[in-house]
This record gives C-alpha cells, sequence and structure tokens, in this order.
C-alpha cells in the first residue's frame, strides 16, 4: 500500500479557492508543488498522517464539502481497500477513523453509518468515534447501542476513552441511575484507578445531582491533579453547595496541586451564588496575579459575579476594558443590567451594539426580550421582533419564550398566542409562558385549557406551570379547582411547593372571600409563612375590609417584614374603608415614626413610541397645563352624570396601552368600571377586548383632533351603561356590537357614522347629541328598542337627523 497519495489541486487563485479550504491548506504548504506548465494546478503528496490531520481540521471546522471531496479521492486509491501488510492496516485505519471522526462531526450521521458499515477492518479507536460521536449530537439510543453493540461482539474491549465518552453524555437527573451503572463497570474492568475516568464520574454525577456519589469518588481517587479538583470545586457549586466549594478551594490551595482558569470560574460561581462580592474580589484579586483575568471566560464571570452581587459599575468597568469581546461577555452584561432594574440602560447598549455593526445571536436577543415588562416600549419589542425575523432567530425555542413574555406584559396577549402557535419547538418554558400570559390577563379558562392541552403533549409540567395555574385560579375564583392543583403538585408531580405556591393559594381564597380559610391555611403550614403570604392574606383583607384579620396579618408582616411599608398602607386602606379615621392616622404616624417611606405609584401611557410616566399630583410633564385644563373638562362631564368619587377606595379603574397612534385597550375580569382617557393628539385604532367580563360601565374620553376607529365588542358581559365622548373634531367611526346585553343606557356625544344595534336589551335611555356643524346621522334605529322610555337624539346646532 502507498504511504503517500497525490491529489491535483484547480484554481489555486484566490478569487477560486474557498477560503475555508484554503485556511486548511495552508498548513500543507510546504508540500505544495506547483505545476510549471500550469498557474492553476499544483499537486498536493500527503501521507496517511497528513490526511487523517487535513480530515480533523475539516471536522473542526465543519467543513462537509472538503472533507467529503478528500473520501472521493480516498475511494480512486485501490490500496486504500486492499493494504497488503499489518503496517499498511493500520494506516489505512487511521484515515477510516479520521473519515469517521469527520463525518460525525458535520452532523452527517447518515455517511458515518454507512462509512463504519463499510469498514473491513475495526478497531476500538473507531467503535469509541461512533459512540462519542452519536452521543455528541444527541442520538443517546444509537450510542448506547453501539456501545452495547461493542461490548457483546467480545473481540474489542472499551478503554478509558470510551468510559469517559460515554460519561460525559450523562447530563440530567435521569441519567444518575446509567451514571451507577457506568460505574459499576469501571469497578468490575479496573479502570478505578485511572484518573481521567475518575474526573468523568465526578462530573457526570455532579450534573446528573448525585454530588454526594462525586464526592466519594473525589475522596477514593488515588491521584487527583487540577481537572480533579476543578471538577469537584464546580460541581459542588452547581449544586448549590458554595460554601463547601470555597473551602474545598482553601484545602486546594494547602497541597501542591495549582488552579487553572476553569478552576476560578467554578469560584467566581460560587461566590455570585452567594452573592459575597468580598470574596469575589479577592478571587479577582488572584486572577490578577496569575495573570489570566483578561481571558474571556474569567472576564464573563467575574463580569456575571459583580453583576449578581448587585454591582453593575464594576461589572461595566470590565466590560469596557475588554480588549475582545463576544457574545456570553454581551449577554452576561446585558442580563446583568436588567437583572439590577436597569432595563432602560440594557436597551440602549443592545441598540448600541446594533448600530455598531456588532454581530447578534439569540442568547443576547432573548436577554433583552426578558427587560420588557408594562412598563417598556412595546414599539420596540416589535422592532425586535423584526429583527429576530430578519436574523431568523424565530425557530430558537429561548427567543421564542422570550417573545411570549413580552408581547404579554405590554398587553397584546393576541400577539403572544401567535407566537406560541407559530413556535416549531416548543418546551416547558413555552407552555409556562403561555399559561402565564393568559392568568396573568385575567383569562383563566384558556390557562387551564392549555395546561390540559400541555398533558396530552406529554409535556411535564414545573413548579413555574402551578405558580401560574393558581394565579390563574386566584383572579376567576376557581377555589376547589385550585386546591386540586396544590395537591396534585406534591402527590402526583413530587414538587414541593414554595412560599409564591402558598401565597397564590392565600390570595385565592383571600378574593373569593374566604379569609377565615386562608388564614387557617397560613397557621397549617409546614414551614414559616414569609413575607409573600402574610401580604396576599392582608391584600385580601384589604378588598373585603376585614379589619380584624387584616390587623393580625398586618402585625405578622410587620414582624417578618418591618422595614416594608405595605401593611401601614393597607392596614391604613382597611380603616378607611371602614371609616376608622382615627385609627387610620395612627398607623400613618407609625409609619412615619418608623422611618418607613411608601414608594411614589406611577402611572404611564406610551406615545410616539416613548413611555410618558406620571405620578400623583405631577406637574413635571411638558404638556402638564392642557392635561389638567381637560382632566377639569371632564370631571365636570362625570359629576353631571351623577358621579360620585369613591375616597376611601383606592381601586384600579383603567388600564391602557398606547402604541405609535394606535390604542389598545385591555382589562381584567374583575373591573367593575373601565374608563379610558386619551388626552394627546393620536388616532385611536385599536379593539376593546372580546369579553370584559363583569364591565358595568364603560367610558371613552377622546380629546383633540382625531379619529377614533376601534370597535366595541359583541360581547359587554354586565354592562349597564355606555358613555362615549369626543372633545375633538373628529368623527367616531368604529360600530357597536349586535347586542348590548343588559345595558340600560347608552350617551353618544358627536357624530355617530355606524349602526345602532338591532338588539339594545334593557335600554331605557337612548341620547343622541350631535355637536359638529353641517353634519347628519345616518345611523338607523333598531326595530326593537327594548324598553327604552325616552328616545333622544339632539341636534345643537341644526343638523339634519336621518333615522
Amino acid at each position: 500500500m502507498k504511504s503517500w497519495w497525490v491529489f491535483q489541486l484547480q484554481n489555486l487563485s484566490s478569487h477560486h479557492f474557498p477560503s475555508c479550504a484554503s485556511s486548511l491548506i495552508s498548513a500543507f504548504k510546504t508540500k505544495l508543488h506547483r505545476n510549471p506548465d500550469s498557474q492553476t494546478t499544483a499537486t498536493l503528496v500527503l501521507n496517511n498522517v497528513d490526511i487523517s490531520l487535513l480530515l480533523s481540521l475539516c471536522g473542526k471546522d465543519r467543513n462537509f464539502q472538503l472533507g467529503s471531496s478528500l473520501h472521493a479521492s480516498l475511494i480512486k486509491n485501490p490500496e486504500f481497500f486492499h493494504p497488503e501488510n499489518h503496517d499498511d492496516h493500520r494506516k489505512a485505519l487511521v484515515v477510516w477513523n479520521s473519515l469517521l471522526s469527520m463525518y460525525l462531526k458535520c452532523g452527517e450521521l447518515r455517511n458515518a453509518v454507512q462509512l463504519f458499515d463499510d469498514m473491513r477492518v475495526r478497531d476500538t479507536v473507531s467503535w469509541n468515534t461512533m459512540i462519542s460521536g452519536f452521543l455528541r449530537n444527541g442520538e443517546l439510543d444509537y450510542g448506547f447501542g453501539y456501545f452495547k453493540q461493542m461490548c457483546g461482539l467480545g473481540c474489542y474491549r472499551f478503554d478509558k476513552a470510551t468510559l469517559t465518552s460515554i460519561l460525559a453524555a450523562f447530563d440530567g437527573p435521569e441519567f444518575c441511575h446509567l451514571n451507577k451503572m457506568m460505574h459499576g463497570l469501571v469497578v468490575l474492568n479496573g479502570f478505578e484507578r485511572e484518573t481521567a475516568v475518575g474526573n468523568a464520574l465526578i462530573t457526570s454525577y455532579c450534573k446528573c445531582g448525585c454530588f454526594l456519589s462525586g464526592r466519594r469518588v473525589f475522596d477514593e481517587m488515588f491521584e487527583r491533579n487540577v481537572i480533579t479538583w476543578t471538577a469537584m470545586i464546580s460541581g459542588l457549586a452547581q449544586n448549590e453547595y458554595y460554601v463547601e466549594s470555597l473551602e474545598l478551594f482553601l484545602e486546594m490551595r494547602g497541597g501542591v496541586v495549582d488552579p487553572n482558569s476553569m478552576t476560578y470560574l467554578g469560584l467566581l460561581m460560587a461566590c455570585s451564588g452567594l452573592q459575597a462580592i468580598s470574596v469575589g474580589r479577592q478571587i479577582h484579586g488572584l486572577a490578577w496575579k496569575l495573570g489570566i483575568q483578561s481571558e474571556l471566560c474569567i472576564e464573563s464571570a467575574l463580569m456575571d459575579m459583580y453583576s449578581k452581587c448587585g454591582s453593575v459599575e464594576d461589572a461595566w468597568k470590565i466590560f469596557e476594558s475588554t480588549e475582545e469581546l463576544d457574545e456570553i461577555s454581551m449577554t452576561v452584561i446585558l442580563v446583568g443590567f436588567a437583572q439590577n432594574g436597569f432595563e432602560d440602560e440594557a436597551i440602549h447598549i443592545f441598540v448600541k451594539m446594533i448600530k455598531a455593526g456588532i454581530d447578534i445571536d439569540p442568547n443576547m436577543v432573548s436577554a433583552v426580550l426578558g427587560v420588557f415588562g408594562v412598563d417598556t416600549s412595546l414599539g420596540l419589542g416589535k422592532q425586535l421582533h423584526s429583527l429576530i425575523v430578519k436574523k431568523n432567530f424565530g425557530s430558537n425555542s429561548f427567543v421564542g419564550n422570550g417573545l411570549i413574555n413580552m408581547y404579554s406584559k405590554c398587553g397584546e396577549l393576541e400577539d403572544s398566542v401567535k407566537v406560541f402557535s407559530r413556535m416549531p419547538q416548543r418546551n416547558s418554558i413555552s407552555w409556562n409562558s403561555m399559561i402565564a400570559a393568559f392568568a396573568r390577563h385575567g383569562d383563566g379558562s384558556k390557562a387551564l385549557q392549555l395546561y390540559e392541552k400541555m398533558n396530552m403533549e406529554g409535556v411535564q409540567p414545573t413548579d413555574v406551570t402551578f405558580l401560574s395555574l393558581l394565579h390563574a385560579c386566584s383572579h376567576v375564583g376557581f377555589v376547589e379547582r385550585g386546591m386540586e392543583f396544590l395537591k396534585s403538585m406534591n402527590e402526583d408531580h413530587g414538587m414541593s411547593p414554595r412560599p409564591e405556591h402558598y401565597a397564590c393559594v392565600v390570595d385565592m381564597l383571600g378574593r373569593a372571600g374566604h379569609l377565615t380559610e386562608a388564614k387557617s391555611f397560613i397557621e397549617k403550614l409546614p414551614e414559616n409563612p414569609g413575607v409573600l403570604v402574610w401580604q396576599a392574606l392582608l391584600g385580601a383583607c384589604c378588598i373585603h375590609g376585614d379589619s380584624e384579620i387584616g390587623k393580625y396579618a398586618a402585625d405578622q408582616l410587620l414582624l417578618a417584614a418591618p422595614e416594608t411599608p405595605a401593611p401601614y398602607v393597607l392596614l391604613a386602606n382597611i380603616y378607611s374603608s371602614e371609616g376608622r379615621w382615627k385609627e387610620r392616622a395612627r398607623t400613618i404616624k407609625g409609619m412615619k415614626e418608623m422611618g418607613v417611606t411608601k414608594e411614589t405609584g406611577i402611572s404611564w401611557i406610551e406615545i410616539e413610541k416613548k413611555v410618558q410616566s406620571f405620578v400623583v399630583g405631577d406637574r413635571m410633564h411638558p404638556q402638564a397645563e392642557p392635561i389638567y385644563r381637560v382632566l377639569g373638562e371632564l370631571f365636570r362631564l362625570m359629576t353631571d352624570e351623577g358621579y360620585v368619587p369613591d375616597e376611601s377606595s383606592h381601586k384600579l379603574h383603567f388600564a391602557s396601552c398606547l402604541l405609535e397612534k394606535k390604542c389598545t385597550i385591555f382589562c381584567r375580569r374583575s373591573f367593575k368600571d373601565l374608563f379610558y382617557v386619551n388626552l394627546l393628539d393620536n388616532d385611536i385604532t385599536g379593539s376593546i377586548p372580546d369579553s370584559v367580563g363583569d364591565l358595568s360601565r364603560l367610558r371613552l374620553y377622546f380629546y383633540k383632533n382625531k379619529r377614533i376607529l376601534g370597535s366595541i365588542p359583541d360581547d359587554m358581559g354586565k354592562m349597564s351603561s355606555l358613555c362615549v365622548l369626543d372633545l375633538g373634531k373628529k368623527l367616531i367611526g368604529g360600530s357597536f356590537p349586535p347586542s348590548l346585553g343588559n345595558l340600560l343606557q347608552l350617551r353618544y356625544l358627536n357624530l355617530l357614522q355606524g349602526s345602532i344595534p338591532v338588539l339594545l336589551g334593557l335600554l331605557s335611555r337612548l341620547d343622541f347629541s350631535i355637536n359638529l356643524p353641517n353634519s347628519h346621522f345616518e345611523g338607523q334605529l333598531p326595530a326593537s328598542i327594548g324598553k327604552l322610555v325616552s328616545p333622544q337624539a339632539i341636534d345643537f346646532l341644526k343638523n339634519k337627523l336621518d333615522s
């Protein structure tokens, strides 16, 4: 058999030869001989070692085209298939195994199987290549199948490389049993003294959550190298045994083995988990002494540690001093800003990255999507969605999950549903996000339906799933169903409820008026209730005005969190609702004496892609004067209708989200009265939701020179009064639904272009006040006007009334 092969390379000029191939061929320039008769061809002479190296480079760069071309050239050499002696067999096998590895690294599993089946000679390396290749590509059944087949043949003995390849595939609690089986094989075949195998066992046990078994392997090892220590230190940190991780590092420093960069990554992870910034700074100092502080992985870990410890300034200093940025470091700094409440800064940094031409990856996009909330610009979120479409990131499940959350938090539930329905692959987080979206918007029925569908598709719920389900049950009053979920969580799925779950149950019982049952539930809890649980009970007492249980909950909350203003404020509201003004004053005085201050509440509305924020009595807005002028006019109109403000109640009466001259109004089922006030210069083109639940009255006030194009929903629920007032000079082009349900009164000021509904239900009063000059009413009065007593069509300015 030849010990070398000759390859004719065509079109060697830079504009013909692929750049990816030229980077590989450059390693063999000394073996490249140009043809003197041609400027475009050359002869490349390689032996079996050169070919193996070249195939390895092809696999590393996933250069399937060049790798398969080399395979085709080898096929033309008959000596490759018919080795003459043992030495030729060995040389051919090196190339065969390199080809196998190349195909598997390129993800060409079918080609690898065909090549493996055609191989006349195989060795342990061949089997190891197939086993590790399939496991690395996520094909666990095939990988384990080849290992079983290898052991069954009897003529091949697995080695430490086989064992380490299999152990590296174990990642998750479901592999704990398999891990122990492989550990048994290690001991039975005498590999327990192999340091590499011991390191692999420690790593796999820790990844499977069996850190005690991993620690036992560590303690029983005959020889430990830096990888051994690093595997154990990192494994402890990954399993949240942060203190033990740091203690083991101190033990390591007292020995002869020096830590490396990966050791410090594990230590920084432990510091992040403990939020121990002082220890983190010491680790940072050690990294400086070793000169590894500028390594990309160390810089990213330092930024992550400082961010999680709340020191965004230190994280930003490292980011600015970094000579080379990668996707991980940029994702870390974005997440760091977001987690520390600097959402606007995170978005600003992301926008600067895009403008600077930095390559954006799905992880960065997912991190930015996580900062969006109810007070974030929906317009910017939609621009980000456009970027996702352009970059073809839509198939990434993390990005899809981020979009679902972004749209639902910004009030666009329909868009969340669209994203969810179009996702090619959904994981448990996708289902949880959509269930949470329905719960967040008060649509508990759809949240429960989606959970049933999730079960039918075989997706296992998580504790977050049950948190969203309990939240949904709380807002729609499904008390019995909620208690069933809590029971199923523990008995059917083996999950221990967290304080957040208990708080949802208390909230659910409290909202339903079962305050005594909620108090009893808390008293029977197996652990200390905590702040969230007492806040839920106190909030329920505030809703129902129960000062007795409310005082008890407030006292317990003060013991758990004396610095929070919630118990003072909520208890004061309860006293206000009962007219107990002295007790209210005493409560507020106590809050001031304790030095506790209430955080100022903020309302906001988005206009022209910019969020406008307001506080009570705010005079800082540039348009404060016209806003207060119009509010005064609106209040006069409201009092003319008989509106009496309830000063003892502080309930939320309206919610809106305005976007780019468009408005979508959304409300929760528990709302009884919805006000929508648009005081600024924009078109209203959104629709009121199809179901407004228990809404009893809807008032739409519009101001300034624009047109209202939205339609009123078909299902008006229990609405008894609808009043639409337009203070501007434009048309209202929306239409009324066919049925107005229990509507008792309809007043419409300004020109109506749409038709009056056919069924007016119990309507007893119908007013059309037309105040536009030179206009006329084009709608038709319906054949059935219910119990209408006093129809009125008032033309203040001598306009024509066609009815």
